[in-house]
């Protein structure tokens, strides 16, 4: 493989990962905004603390500095619930939670890590839409900034005409 080959796939990871940084930021501010609901007795720390573990766990990323860790194994029972309702509670976030693994996935098998297990996890908690096909890039991207923009996490570009371009040099 040449080198600007490398290079080429290596910003594409890059940009594919920066994608599914985003799914996971929209999952976690909804799951936020459900445990809110549903949990109103906890304060916001725990909320947070808890929204994070659910994200994390559901992407494979658990947090491994020691306060983390203690809060998984004592709400353990809690996010294995949460976890249990996520294709009940978000069914609209599906689709975006199946790209975004499959994605993840395949950036990390093209990194060489090879795990099933994010997968695997995903479909039996019901939240991985197996019916649907693997996303291309530019499909992905596309879908991402949409849910940038819908969440207002990121602004989504837009398509200038070279007239347009060209009016602001003059």
């Amino acid at each position: 493989m040449s080198e600007q080959h490398k290079e080429k796939q290596s910003k594409l990871i890059s940009a594919l990962r920066e994608g599914v940084a985003l799914v996971q930021m929209v999952f976690f501010k909804e799951i936020k905004g459900l445990l809110e609901k549903k949990h109103p007795d906890h304060d916001l720390s725990t909320q947070l603390m808890l929204a994070g573990a659910i994200t994390n766990e559901l992407f494979g990323t658990p947090n491994p500095e020691e306060k983390f860790v203690a809060f998984r194994r004592d709400k353990r029972k809690l996010i294995e619930k949460e976890l249990n309702e996520l294709a009940e509670n978000l069914p609209h976030l599906r689709n975006a939670l199946t790209d975004a693994l499959r994605v993840q996935t395949l950036c990390d098998n093209q990194e060489g890590v090879e795990d099933p297990g994010v997968l695997q996890a995903a479909e039996a908690l019901g939240v991985l839409a197996k019916d649907r096909n693997l996303p291309l890039p530019s499909a992905f991207m596309t879908l991402v900034r949409g849910l940038g923009e819908q969440y207002q996490l990121v602004v989504a570009p837009v398509q200038i005409s070279a007239e347009e371009d060209q009016s602001l040099l003059h």
